[in-house]
């Protein structure tokens, strides 16, 4: 441990270079910095690599949430089942359209949404489910198919899951729409930036107008166009969730990189459960045998039955050793707005509450070498 007293391990860091660098003098020498030529390259080559007929590039993931919603004509009255343990995003998206999100507790295995609670929160009213694939993992789509009426539709947040696949399908084309992040915590990234996915061709073509203020041409149109005096038309309310070219330029070199930063986090991954698994108070993530696991992050499980100390601790020591760590995520009904506006109770959602209380995500990016590999293990094996 003394070699490595002075080794700090990010909990994640951007894997980025002289490609990226370059990418950006395109779009800024030609003066085109909003959306344009770049954006469309990258909606076109995403849309290939997930195997998907329709990708439109926002500005985050939550609008793409959001996007996609309001062209599914999600609103008031209707109602939205989301995971009670995911990013707040994911619950927001639905309260922006105005309808009502309903908790669905998780599999605290899995940390996805649980397909055997789904089925009695569907009521006449629920348009929708949002299906999260968090960390990475794909959830039971089957499952959860099976535990829906056909009238109900599916939305992917597959923020944390681009090159992640399911029984040989990759995310982004497992129900009607998908939505993606390119955060810096995520594999690929371009600082902020979303994606919308679907298969469905109305409904690409009214979230491509919704994306533009609701206006009936592009901004390309409007400018290359033969007619200088033409403004579009708005019939639609829309959003300015627009990507830019500087942003799609860069995202389209990091989407080059997908599958190896994928392959090198999934061998990651298998170093730390032989390293890791024979901690009996840290409980090692799922990894599927019929799918691709993207390894957003890799959260393991701290048992407050059988850890030397409570996981909060445990982290505090591993910060004072050079490690970041972090919780997964948050339970959505432990947090302050939607107790005080929903009244629940912690105890509501048990899944989702000691999935907060007791996760712990460790690095796992793809600029780690193996003395940080090295040194994150001898830590962890350090508290006990």
């Amino acid at each position: 441990m003394a070699a490595n007293s002075k080794r700090n391990v990010p909990i994640a860091l951007p894997s980025m270079g002289e490609e990226e660098w370059l990418a950006l003098r395109e779009p800024i020498e030609s003066g085109w910095l909003t959306q344009g030529a770049k954006v469309s390259a990258f909606e076109a080559a995403f849309a290939e690599r997930h195997q998907v007929a329709h990708a439109l590039a926002t500005t985050s993931c939550t609008t793409a949430l959001h996007l996609g919603m309001a062209a599914l004509g999600v609103g008031p009255g209707d109602e939205v089942i989301v995971p009670a343990f995911t990013w707040v995003s994911t619950a927001n998206a639905v309260l922006y359209c105005g309808a009502k999100p309903v908790l669905c507790d998780v599999d605290p295995v899995t940390f996805n949404i649980d397909p055997a609670r789904l089925g009695a929160l569907v009521t006449d009213r629920t348009k929708l489910v949002v299906v999260v694939h968090l960390f990475g993992l794909c959830a039971d789509m089957d499952g959860i198919r099976a535990a829906l009426p056909d009238r109900v539709r599916i939305l992917e947040d597959a923020a944390c899951a681009a090159g992640a696949s399911y029984k040989g399908r990759p995310a982004g084309g497992l129900g009607t729409a998908a939505c993606f992040s390119f955060h810096p915590r995520k594999s690929i990234t371009c600082g902020e930036g979303g994606m919308l996915t679907t298969n469905d061709p109305e409904l690409a073509a009214r979230a491509e107008v919704m994306r533009n203020h609701g206006a009936s041409i592009s901004e390309e149109q409007r400018h290359q166009g033969p007619q200088p005096y033409l403004l579009p038309a708005f019939d639609e309310l829309g959003f300015n969730y627009r990507m830019t070219d500087l942003q799609a330029a860069v995202a389209n070199v990091q989407l080059g990189k997908l599958d190896g930063f994928v392959a090198e986090r999934e061998q990651g991954a298998r170093r730390y459960r032989q390293a890791l698994g024979d901690i009996d108070w840290l409980r090692q993530p799922e990894s599927p045998n019929d799918g691709q696991h993207a390894w957003q992050a890799y959260v393991t499980v701290v048992d407050p039955a059988r850890a030397p100390k409570p996981r909060n601790e445990i982290m505090a020591e591993l910060h004072e050793r050079g490690v970041a760590t972090r919780p997964g995520t948050h339970a959505v009904h432990m947090l302050g707005y939607y107790r005080q506006r929903f009244g629940f109770d912690v105890d509501d959602f048990p899944g989702a509450r000691d999935c907060e209380r007791n996760t712990m995500a460790i690095p796992l990016h793809n600029r780690m070498s193996d003395a940080d590999f090295d040194h994150v293990v001898d830590a962890i094996r350090s508290v006990a």
